[in-house]
């Protein structure tokens, strides 16, 4: 008796189709978390981390502070995605010089710093973490350390062009590296401050000039 009053239940439940939504809303979610996090990068990049206020990103992003909440528990968060994404695309700039070119060549090494000019000219999100990198003691949370990345692409590039004869024997890459990476992101700074970044692209390629061996 108890399996007949079961049964019509049981063919309802297998016959019954539902909208499976899951996948749209976590476009929908993703798309979000990409304008909140656009929102924070312009905000830290024009007005500084200590200044930006959750309600801040949140009026940039048209959402409300809830819906900035419900994906990044504070601002520290905001700016820990913001830096991942500054190193994120600081490697993809690197990575397009090296995609097309000779590793052991110098025009390999001048035209990742060329690239990196390039994206400090007009990427918001490179603008916000060299903001960001500057404001460390600020940020009460563990930030990705800067530069290293850089410098050792860097220093493996000088490498491969010192053992190809494209340098002197006696180059120290390493050391070269370090100056050459402290030079470009000096002219960055400097460009900030004084021209809003406008001739940074002309600032590196001072620094390129100067570096007579490498061109």
């Amino acid at each position: 008796m108890s399996n007949e009053r079961n049964e019509p239940r049981a063919r309802l439940t297998a016959g019954t189709s539902f909208d499976d939504t899951s996948h749209l809303k976590q476009e929908r979610a993703i798309r979000t978390r990409g304008t909140i996090l656009n929102a924070a990068a312009a905000a830290f990049a024009t007005e500084g981390f200590p200044q930006v206020t959750i309600k801040a990103i949140a009026d940039g992003a048209d959402l409300t502070k809830g819906a900035v909440y419900f994906h990044f528990p504070n601002k520290e968060a905001l700016a820990v995605a913001v830096l991942e994404e500054f190193y994120r695309r600081m490697q993809e700039a690197v990575n397009g010089a090296l995609e097309h070119g000779d590793p052991a060549s110098p025009s390999t090494f001048v035209e990742v710093v060329r690239r990196l000019a390039r994206a400090f000219h007009k990427d918001i999100f490179i603008h916000a973490g060299a903001r960001l990198q500057i404001e460390r003691p600020y940020i009460k949370a563990e930030l990705p350390v800067p530069y290293v990345g850089t410098l050792d692409v860097l220093t493996e590039l000088l490498e491969k062009c010192r053992k190809a004869g494209s340098l002197p024997e006696d180059t120290n890459p390493e050391a070269m590296a370090r100056a050459l990476g402290a030079a470009v992101f000096g002219a960055q700074h400097m460009s900030w401050v004084l021209n809003n970044r406008e001739d940074v692209v002309e600032r590196v390629e001072e620094i390129i000039d100067a570096f007579v061996p490498l061109r």
